[in-house]
């Protein structure tokens, strides 16, 4: 990409799409297309081919996805499948038609099998059974994986695949029946201690390792990749780095300043039990993780707080 290419972010408004634009935007590029959706709804196949036709981007970051956590996923497993793979049949296809140079898929960690050795490597895909509540979302992430692969291979595109494993960060969903788990957490520890309340209840046992990826270490990825990466095999994005959830909240515990007790309520469940991924890929073509997690902990209540009394 040079500076002045035109770079077309899909959901840029989104808690990834928002990082690529500000990591893109501090590296000096100076034509980035943003559309919010109601100027380019992109679950309107014709409004995407339109767009793609009349703007004719050189390179699509394709971050625009329905995402949630284990509640939300659970209970709205159709409209995560039918959005999801609407939505990336739109602007994967109609970037190759366009003549798209070359495009960033972004999928998601969930894709591999519930049981995956750990760490996960890149190959352990469609090796066994997905984690059942979130596999509508999977198998529309593994899709457009296999969408990215066929157009290359079939039309000689360079559409590449990077699966990133928990992110966090600035523009996050903290909303508590939608939300992943680490904003959950921020929100909830927040008002708890904002109400004075003397224990805060947490789904699960604690005991799952779950790795975390501050979102402008993805998006710095996700441009170094863009810049470095022609190829069909998946790339994991992540720290290479895990802890319990039960350490997790610890840490936010800690830089929310609550004082109050942890209650583990061991009837919900506690989703997959460990997902590590291996990211010696990643590493061997020159890129690695800068934030630490109690740094992007702290950044991102920094955030929600800012957030918060904008809206008072």
């Amino acid at each position: 990409m040079e500076k002045t290419s035109k770079i077309f972010v899909a959901g840029h408004r989104g808690l990834v799409g928002s990082a690529i634009v500000r990591a893109l935007e501090a590296a000096g590029y100076t034509n980035v297309i943003k559309k919010t959706r109601s100027e380019l709804d992109l679950l309107d196949q014709k409004a995407v081919a339109d767009f793609f036709a009349t703007e004719k981007p050189e390179y699509v970051f394709d971050a625009a996805a329905k995402v949630g956590g284990i509640l939300a996923n659970k209970e709205h497993p159709a409209e995560f499948i039918h959005q999801n793979l609407v939505i990336q049949n739109n602007v994967i296809h109609n970037a190759y038609l366009s003549g798209v140079k070359k495009l960033v898929f972004l999928g998601s960690s969930c894709i591999y099998p519930k049981l995956s050795p750990q760490p996960i490597k890149e190959e352990y895909l469609l090796t066994g059974p997905l984690e059942p509540t979130n596999d509508a979302y999977a198998i529309a992430k593994i899709a457009g994986i296999m969408m990215c692969q066929s157009y290359n291979k079939q039309y000689g595109t360079n559409f590449i695949s990077l699966m990133p494993t928990n992110l966090y960060g600035p523009n996050d969903n903290f909303d508590l029946e939608s939300s992943h788990v680490l904003p959950a957490l921020i929100r909830k520890f927040h008002e708890a201690k904002e109400n004075g309340a003397p224990n805060v209840t947490l789904w699960g046992t604690g005991s799952p390792m779950r790795e975390f990826l501050h979102v402008d270490d993805l998006a710095d990825a996700a441009v170094f990749l863009m810049q470095k990466y022609d190829g069909s095999e998946i790339v994991n994005v992540g720290t290479g780095e895990d802890v319990t959830i039960k350490e997790l909240a610890g840490f936010i515990r800690d830089a929310v300043g609550y004082a109050g007790e942890l209650v583990w309520d061991t009837d919900k469940p506690d989703g997959t039990p460990r997902k590590l991924l291996d990211v010696s890929r990643l590493h061997s073509l020159g890129w690695k993780h800068r934030i630490s997690l109690e740094t992007g902990i702290k950044d991102t209540y920094e955030w929600y707080l800012a957030k918060i009394r904008l809206l008072k």
